[in-house]
């Protein structure tokens, strides 16, 4: 009955032991993956902040700037280019929409990012784009791949339309979570007009056909969750300013936005609250499972074991074992009697009793 246990906690503990591995380097790169039905608002705010007034083409000082970006995953194209590509795709449509203190429209600059749901390396299909511009991204956007590294990454800046390196700065901790702090400056560019302009009449061609230009430069940082890949916190000291041209005459410049652009308090709290929640699903898959099932198959193995040489051990009584304390133990026999050291006769014949006379 031991042996048998023993066996079966044996094939248990093999079993729980090769799971393991499995857990980590087989199910979780193919399950942990973003839903290609996301939906998600972010409110970020720059106060006080520096805008243009286009009456004028002066900058003044206002209270504040609300940029509200919107994502929203595209299940149907999500599910087409899927197809084509032969991986599981994400579409995300998104709007990044600039008001004003009195709510107007500053600018609006809708993107189309498709990236692989697994690693968020970026797909390139019809329709990826910035503002109307076919694009062909390379590295992140958004979001950093799941178990993020210590390292630099490339990220993709909209504005520019080209990637560049976003550097790791430190492990720091940020609302009682230990994220990445990552930074990445784009120097002055020169970069397109908004296809949609906050004055009527005025479009990006007519701006251009006078010769006035747009530049932009950003400092960009993000604190990242290491075990999802989702910023938790994301700012940018962004400048903006429009260059010569009739509407600048003499070479001239004005600055067209300016302020450090951080995440609304609220926001911040509440995506902390949703990292937190999807980080423990992330590490189930890579922590808790895997080395939960190893130091099970490790109790299960030496439960194993100690069976196995408790249904070894000899018994009382057996060959080997303990003689018993009392028992006359086998018959030795007649006794031969005293050995005066000659030779023993051989025991007499029987005799054969005679009935004769």
């Amino acid at each position: 009955m031991r042996r048998t246990a023993s066996l079966v906690l044996l094939a248990v503990a093999v079993f729980c032991t090769a799971l393991s591995p499995l857990l980590r380097w087989y199910a979780f790169p193919r399950l942990a993956k973003i839903p290609p039905g996301q939906y998600q608002t972010m409110v970020l705010e720059a106060s006080p902040a520096t805008l243009v007034d286009y009456g004028t083409m002066k900058a003044k000082q206002v209270p504040k700037v609300t940029i509200v970006q919107t994502l929203k995953g595209n299940v149907a194209e999500s599910a087409r280019i899927a197809r084509t590509a032969g991986r599981d795709v994400v579409v995300w449509d998104t709007l990044s929409y600039v008001a004003g203190p009195d709510g107007k429209m500053v600018s609006e600059i809708p993107e189309r990012y498709i990236f692989d749901a697994h690693s968020q390396e970026p797909v390139h299909a019809t329709g990826e784009m910035v503002d109307g511009d076919p694009v062909r991204r390379t590295g992140i956007e958004y979001k950093w791949p799941f178990l993020t590294e210590k390292r630099d990454y490339t990220y993709f800046d909209a504005q520019t339309r080209t990637s560049a390196p976003i550097h790791y700065k430190g492990t720091r901790t940020f609302h009682g979570l230990e994220v990445y702090y990552f930074e990445q400056t784009i120097p002055w560019t020169k970069v397109p007009l908004p296809k949609k302009m906050p004055v009527q009449g005025i479009t990006p061609e007519s701006v251009e056909k006078l010769g006035t230009t747009r530049w932009y430069t950003t400092k960009r940082m993000f604190w990242v969750d290491p075990v999802t890949g989702a910023p938790v916190n994301g700012q940018e000291i962004h400048q903006e300013e429009l260059r010569g041209g009739q509407l600048l005459p003499g070479g001239g410049k004005v600055t067209a936005f300016a302020g450090h652009v951080k995440m609304r308090a609220d926001y911040v709290d509440a995506t902390v609250a949703l990292v937190k929640s999807q980080r423990t699903l992330v590490l189930l898959l890579t922590r808790y499972l895997p080395w939960g099932c190893l130091a099970l198959g490790a109790v299960l193995l030496a439960l194993s074991l100690y069976l196995e040489a408790r249904g070894r051990r000899p018994g009382p009584g057996t060959a080997g074992g303990d003689r018993p304390e009392t028992g006359a133990g086998p018959d030795p026999g007649p006794d031969p009697g005293p050995d005066l050291g000659g030779p023993v006769p051989p025991p007499s014949a029987p005799r054969t009793v005679s009935g004769g006379p």
